[in-house]
């Protein structure tokens, strides 16, 4: 009894005198997150500390004891009502992904869209951000540029760079195969990923395939898709968890064993097999049972040798291996000669990947998104018009009324006096855009030109009309009577090129007619 009045005698310097949680704060009893009265979002990791994410952005906060890589806090600003929102892309393992531009910097991101409610979708986020925040750029994983949380809709949206050139299963897609010089350099560039994600950052990616393979059209293949990614505290630590694609499982994950970095050897050499030969080597269409049937008990396929070449064969043979431990690492493979053959062959990716998609297509989407993102920003709020200012570099110019005008605080300046002049002295007054017609074509290497026509209406936001592209946010009114209500009409064109980020683009020249 004296041992137990002991005990309670040094708990009681921790009791609090407040025997409830704070009013402000609503927690999930079942679930490491909780949400503020104002908005934030508070994701609690064992392992990487807590992140704070409210519609202005996320911050990273450390918790005791953690690696001193780990040691920094990080800021990303990356706010909900600065995204310009388009369609979809695709769906991920726990999310739908779509296009956006980032207002303040004019750059196109992919936008993944996450419910935090499902605790399983939270973990999945997780896993994401924590991969992605502490990877430095051009380490073959896509690049992170901050996440803000929706209050309204329960949802995450993490910013990520935007892959124009899509995956490897859309490549497949389109061309049936990879030729092999093309395919060495690509799993190069994907080994650099792995190997960062293995030997530094401790992780199983757990879903590596085709269609988790992203090429932008610079030619630099990257790894996404981290939602079901796991973390191994060292380097023999083993994952007893079913989760990931059957379809490019490993046999040691189908027996239900414990698994570690290997499992990702294993579905690295069944997407390379696919992508080279352009056929998987498994029965898939006969279901998932028969599949793991197949990848348990039959021998590890292996490439014809009279259609390839000792070295791709040589390099699909040691990823495909049935014993876990016999398996290459990401860092040995690295080294091996179907990687080394073509190292110095002048493999251009960015050619080739660029040769594989309509080019029309592609600028078409690309005009759509930027007009609609100029006028967005031209008829939008006046605490955002400022960032108009960045579209411009020192070297633009900018014809109208019969004047040249050249750099971006000259251009700036007059585009806030048409603004100004469109605006009227009251809201009822205000003239917004509507563009009517819009044309495109190529301008140099990887430039474009954007023509467009339109009518000035009374409105209080920029009206898009017919069947154009589809923005978050804004309504289009196919029954708008322009005629009616015209009050100008305008011409415009953009000469267009990319800027020093990828994804960005700043206007080289521009002509504006105003007509009434």
């Amino acid at each position: 009894m004296a041992g137990i009045e002991n005990m309670k005698k040094k708990l009681g310097m921790l009791f609090d005198a407040n025997h409830s949680f704070r009013a402000d704060i609503s927690v999930d009893p079942s679930a490491s997150y909780k949400v503020s009265a104002g908005g934030t979002l508070n994701l609690l990791s064992r392992s990487c500390g807590e992140y704070n994410i409210n519609e202005l952005g996320l911050q990273k906060r450390t918790s005791a004891g953690m690696d001193e890589d780990d040691s920094n806090e990080k800021t990303y600003q990356c706010a909900s009502h600065e995204m310009c929102i388009f369609g979809a892309i695709g769906c991920g393992a726990s999310s739908v992904v779509r296009k956006a531009i980032h207002i303040p910097t004019h750059r196109i991101l992919a936008l993944k869209k996450i419910n935090i409610f499902e605790k399983e979708k939270r973990q999945q986020l997780l896993n994401e951000i924590r991969t992605l925040c502490e990877a430095p750029n051009g380490n073959g994983l896509v690049e992170f540029h901050g996440a803000f949380y929706t209050p309204a809709s329960g949802q995450i949206s993490i910013a990520l760079e935007y892959m124009d050139g899509g995956s490897l299963a859309d490549i497949l897609r389109a061309k049936k195969f990879i030729p092999e010089p093309i395919l060495s350099v690509i799993t190069h560039k994907v080994l650099h990923g792995l190997n960062f994600l293995h030997g530094i950052r401790h992780l199983v990616h757990r879903d590596i395939k085709p269609a988790n393979l992203l090429i932008n059209l610079n030619g630099e293949p990257k790894i996404t898709d981290f939602g079901i990614s796991a973390g191994l505290e060292n380097s023999i630590a083993m994952c007893a968890t079913f989760v990931g694609t059957v379809t490019y499982m490993s046999p040691e994950r189908i027996n239900n064993e414990y698994y570690s970095y290997p499992a990702d050897i294993w579905s690295l050499g069944l997407s390379i097999f696919e992508c080279g030969t352009g056929q998987f080597p498994y029965s898939a269409s006969k279901g998932p049972i028969n599949l793991m049937l197949e990848v348990r008990d039959d021998p590890s396929p292996s490439p014809p040798r009279d259609r390839f070449s000792e070295e791709f064969c040589s390099f699909v043979d040691a990823c495909l291996q049935k014993n876990a431990d016999a398996r290459p690492t990401a860092e040995q493979l690295l080294q091996h000669p179907f990687i080394i053959k073509y190292q110095n062959a002048g493999v251009d990716l960015s050619e080739f990947v660029q040769s594989i998609f309509n080019p029309v297509e592609r600028l078409k989407d690309l005009a759509d998104m930027l007009t609609v993102h100029y006028y967005m920003l031209f008829d939008g709020p006046d605490g955002q018009w400022h960032h108009m200012k960045t579209m411009y570099h020192e070297n633009s110019a900018l014809s109208y009324a019969n004047q040249v005008v050249v750099g971006a605080n000259d251009i700036f300046n007059t585009l806030s006096r048409i603004r100004s002049t469109l605006a009227g002295d009251c809201p009822a007054e205000r003239l917004v855009h509507t563009v009517e017609n819009l044309q495109c074509c190529a301008y140099g290497q990887h430039g474009i030109v954007i023509r467009v026509s339109g009518s000035f209406v009374l409105g209080s936001q920029f009206m898009p009309t017919g069947d154009g592209v589809q923005v978050e946010g804004l309504s289009q009114d196919p029954s708008l009577d322009i005629a009616s209500q015209k009050m100008g009409t305008f011409n415009e064109q953009f000469m267009m090129e990319p800027g020093e980020m990828i994804g960005c683009y700043y206007v080289l020249k521009q002509e504006l007619y105003i007509q009434q």
